[in-house]
């Protein structure tokens, strides 16, 4: 906790001066932010870090697994909808994306259901909402025996999960057929910081590029 509370100070004394004008602009004119960015809560995944965002840039939503349920779900397991319907509905952003990561527990834990519901139930229900991608990998993926090549393609067929089940909103629906919202799935290789944007036309995740050509 004092780490934090020293980080506060730092910030107030010696890095606010560089932002006062844009707090004081987002104070008085509120949030715009031209993208949702979907992500998994693993500490070692920053949004605004990785793509060098500053204040009012991202709309981000951070959960387990960075998993969006359908939107038939209801309840305590989507609480992300209400987030998507906000960024989507109200602020309008531009663009979603989807950001899984590499070495992500969540998928470690679906893959190897060692979450049991008793223990941990909150848990086990929300990755239940995942069950679609384990059978993919059953299905898809028999070739693949090393533990962590199996948890990198879970993460990747993850996101495309979240992709889909994107689709299942109405006010994406809506604004994707105007064509004022685009979709991308993207994957964050943490050990050496490198991105990696889903090409729909060649079925693979590639490596960002300036203009990235895939959108999803």
């Amino acid at each position: 906790m004092q780490r934090l509370i020293a980080g506060v100070h730092r910030f107030r004394n010696d890095e606010f001066g560089r932002y006062r004008a844009l707090f004081r602009k987002l104070s008085q004119d509120g949030q715009n932010p031209h993208t949702l960015f979907i992500t998994c809560s693993d500490s070692r995944v920053l949004a605004e870090l990785i793509t060098q965002s500053k204040p009012g840039d991202l709309f981000v939503v951070k959960n387990v697994g960075n998993i969006v349920p359908p939107a038939s779900a209801v309840g305590s397991t989507n609480s992300t909808a209400a987030a998507i319907e906000f960024a989507v509905n109200v602020l309008k952003v531009n663009d979603v994306v989807v950001c899984g990561h590499s070495q992500c527990g969540a998928m470690d834990a679906l893959l190897s259901e060692f979450v049991h519901s008793e223990e941990l139930p909150h848990l086990s229900g929300w990755l239940e909402i995942a069950r679609p991608v384990r059978e993919v990998l059953a299905r898809d993926y028999s070739h693949l025996t090393d533990p962590a090549a199996r948890a990198t393609a879970a993460a990747e067929e993850n996101v495309l999960f979240a992709l889909e089940n994107l689709h299942s909103y109405p006010c994406v629906q809506q604004r994707l057929a105007a064509g004022s919202l685009h979709l991308h799935g993207w994957f964050f290789k943490i050990n050496s910081a490198e991105l990696f944007a889903y090409d729909p036309e060649t079925n693979q995740f590639a490596p960002l590029v300036t203009t990235e050509s895939g959108k999803p």
